[in-house]
């Protein structure tokens, strides 16, 4: 029941408002209009009745021909009886409140003092006395470039999502219930997090803030202040997905038993003073991540006067360097996709619903309620209540096929930020050992280098210690409690290879028991079935061992010339299914005939120049990411026909460029690009009406790290667009992109020495 105390405070107005969102979700609403002196919902809704309420109160109508249908597609919202009216306006307005004034946002940021150095590439240096300094600084500096992108994670990691973008992020708003992040966050914030670390996390959030406060117009409401805790909260919440957790959530709730895991792109090389041709260790850093959004990279240099001096790529709503360089060493991370995340199927009481059987008594399920507030229109939010389950094994997600538990590494560990810091501030390869022990980063391959020539590859995982026995990669019974595993493997057990004679070490998303050469590599033997170790053997992979593989000494110039490869392999699954199209039996198919004529001609590489790469590549990347992610797989025929009709659709011919077609957009600039799907140069493309593809991710930012016998360290790096990441008016919007579509780097000014001269704006946030 909606009501108030006087006339026009909004009863109308929100009753009308929140049935019509819960008829379009789905809901079939009956809304009562009780308001017999001055009735105003008919009039709201733009409908008018000689018959109502009191006419069926005093028997002279039955009440369901009072109801009157309203404009709302597919939905009755009669004017006669609420069942589902759930909160009032003033709800709304006070979950979207400010919670602090922008003056005491301002007024907090006089505490730290902190210099920004902003690169001829607009890319940030900032300096400070304090580690905190710092993270308030790159909090300040990353807002400037890409405030949008931090509050949507922002609010994405509270669970708040939809109050700014509607219904469709609200299933992203309940998995953050499901998942238990707001009170692990409560218990263990203070608990698990030293003090110095809650400052810098603290500190960068103030960054954010004070940048919100003096531009209030691009705040959405409940977006402040943002707080330390939003930043431990992002490692709980997002670090299980980068091993395939979503995936896993999304086939449980569509009923599939087989969990498969499908990594993302990202190459890694380490190359020892042994294996270069002049006593230089590299590295390359080349994570795939999409070019904009909650996961692509942001460039800056911290130095601090503690001891934080690194430089590499951030994500949005992180302090700390995820990969790149300090003076001493440094990693490139890959995606992994070991066996983390188990389903149990619960056998549920047919006399109680709420409960389910464990070693043969039934226990009671944990029940709360999350509340998602969802965005109608205006400043009026519709509050959701749904449901939320757990079992002894974790979080429970009833389906129309069953009952099913979920267990996962990474559950409730908020340390994920504490251990990335103590990599930041690693000195050698000990002190970098030590921070990695710490078992607080669920998966990622790591791919080490430093001054001291030390290389390394770590398949890194918080591998559950699980019994023998099980095939722990399908659905298991939720009904014994041995299966429900309670901790995790010792680091020493993680597949790693230290040093290696052969002094090279890579990863591109592949098996890790291919990570060097062959009489180097590690040995699937000695690691248990129940680690779930992948085994796979990427393009990208294979090329790796093709090019930086067969090469014994490797030149600063082919150090860089290899992981601008263009080649598919002989090996790989695309060679594999171009030569199954080619066996296909043509007959009187012209169309066939012409299309297998055109794709024998291809070299198996990916160059703008090539004129057969386009219908090869439109052919089998369908088949190629299908078979890869255990999707149905594409019929061959249809899918080199269709790939010949495209072409010939929007570019009149089976031989286009292949930059006719493979496009990167950015503004005012639409630019021909190399590379392709799982090369070396990885570029991942989207189609547009036009027949043209898109690229939307892979290469995005690279960095090539060496240090030579003395210690001296160099780096070189460049991002797909610039450093400023949504301001279309900077001129660093894309003022990178000419170099990156070259395949060439720009220096990055590590030291304040290499600086200067070098800096185009140079200031303080906060006035000091």
């Amino acid at each position: 029941m909606v009501t108030s105390y006087r006339p026009n405070e909004g009863k109308t107005f929100c009753s009308v408002n929140l049935s019509a969102i819960l008829a379009k979700a789905g809901n079939k609403v009956l809304l009562l209009e009780l308001d017999l002196h001055k009735p105003k919902v008919g009039v709201s809704l733009g409908m008018t009745s000689q018959a109502g309420l009191s006419n069926v109160l005093i028997g002279k109508l039955p009440w369901k021909e009072a109801i009157m249908p309203t404009q709302f597609e597919n939905r009755a919202l009669p004017i006669l009886l609420s069942v589902a009216v759930l909160a009032l306006l003033a709800a709304s307005l006070w979950q979207q409140r400010e919670r602090v004034s922008s003056a005491e946002l301002i007024e907090r940021a006089k505490a730290h003092d902190v210099r920004i150095a902003r690169d001829t590439w607009g890319v940030p240096h900032i300096f400070g006395a304090k580690d905190s300094d710092v993270a308030f600084g790159l909090g300040y500096a990353h807002a400037e470039d890409d405030y949008a992108t931090i509050q949507d994670v922002t609010l994405a990691i509270r669970g708040q999502l939809a109050m700014s973008k509607g219904a469709e992020a609200a299933p992203g708003d309940y998995v953050v219930s499901l998942l238990n992040i707001w009170p692990t966050v409560e218990v263990r914030y203070e608990r698990d997090l030293p003090e110095g670390v809650r400052a810098v996390m603290q500190a960068y959030a103030d960054g954010v803030n004070l940048y919100a406060a003096q531009h209030p117009e691009q705040v959405a409401p409940s977006a402040l202040p943002m707080t330390g805790q939003d930043v431990a909260a992002g490692f709980l919440f997002k670090m299980p997905f980068f091993y395939g957790l979503d995936k896993t959530l999304k086939q449980v709730f569509e009923g599939k038993a087989k969990l498969v895991k499908t990594p993302t792109g990202s190459n890694g090389v380490a190359v020892a003073p042994g294996r270069s041709s002049d006593g230089v260790t590299r590295l390359l850093v080349n994570s795939h991540q999409p070019y904009t959004g909650p996961v692509a990279w942001y460039e800056a240099v911290l130095e601090s006067g503690e001891g934080w001096h690194v430089a590499g790529g951030f994500f949005p709503g992180s302090p700390f360097l995820l990969h790149g360089h300090n003076p001493h060493l440094g990693w490139a991370n890959t995606v992994n996709a070991p066996d983390l995340a188990d389903v149990y199927e619960l056998t549920i009481n047919p006399d109680n619903p709420d409960q389910y059987r464990l070693d043969g008594q039934w226990r009671d399920l944990h029940k709360s309620t999350a509340w998602l507030w969802v965005k109608l229109w205006g400043p009026l939010l519709l509050p959701v209540p749904k449901t939320v389950w757990r079992s002894e094994h974790g979080p429970v997600l009833r389906t129309e096929q069953g009952d099913f538990a979920l267990r996962y590494a990474g559950m409730d560990e908020l340390r994920g930020g504490l251990q990335v810091y103590r990599l930041n501030k690693a000195r050698n390869l000990d002190e970098w050992k030590a921070a990695m022990a710490l078992q607080a980063i669920p998966a990622l391959n790591y791919i080490y280098a430093d001054a001291s020539g030390n290389v390394g590859y770590l398949y890194n995982g918080m591998f559950p210690d699980r019994i023998a026995g099980p095939d722990w990669s399908v659905v298991l019974p939720g009904d014994r409690s041995e299966l429900i595993w309670q901790g995790y493997l010792p680091p020493e057990r993680a597949p790693q290879l230290w040093n290696p004679p052969s002094g090279l070490v890579f990863n591109a998303n592949a098996t890790p028991f291919h990570a060097s050469e062959t009489a180097d590599d590690l040995q699937p033997a000695a690691f248990p079935a129940s680690m779930g170790i992948q085994t796979n053997m990427t393009n990208r992979a294979l090329r790796l061992q093709e090019t930086y593989g067969a090469d014994r000494s490797i030149s600063r110039e082919e150090f860089h010339q290899y992981k601008y490869d263009l080649t598919y392999s002989q090996r790989s699954l695309t060679s594999e299914i171009v030569q199954q199209m080619l066996a296909l039996k043509a007959d009187d198919d012209a169309d066939l005939q012409a299309a297998q004529a055109q794709l024998s001609q291809w070299d198996y590489r990916s160059e703008r120049a090539n004129r057969h790469t386009a219908l090869a590549m439109l052919a089998t990347t369908p088949v190629v990411r299908a078979t890869e992610t255990h999707l149905p797989v594409p019929d061959l025929r249809e899918s080199l026909l269709n790939a010949a009709s495209t072409l010939k659709q929007h570019f009149g011919r089976l031989d286009p460029s292949w930059g006719e077609v493979n496009r990167i957009i950015r503004g005012n600039q639409n630019l021909a690009i190399d590379g392709a799907w799982d090369t070396l140069r990885s570029v991942w493309g989207e189609a547009l009406p036009d027949g043209t593809l898109k690229a939307v991710a892979g290469d995005t930012y690279i960095l090539f790290v060496e240090w030579d016998a003395q210690g001296t360290l160099r780096s070189d790096s460049i991002h797909q667009f610039g450093s400023a990441t949504l301001d279309e008016k900077s001129p660093h919007y894309a003022d990178q992109l000419p170099l990156f579509v070259e395949m060439k780097t720009k220096p990055v000014w590590f030291t304040q020495q290499q600086l200067a001269g070098n800096i185009a704006r140079e200031y303080s946030p906060n006035g000091k």
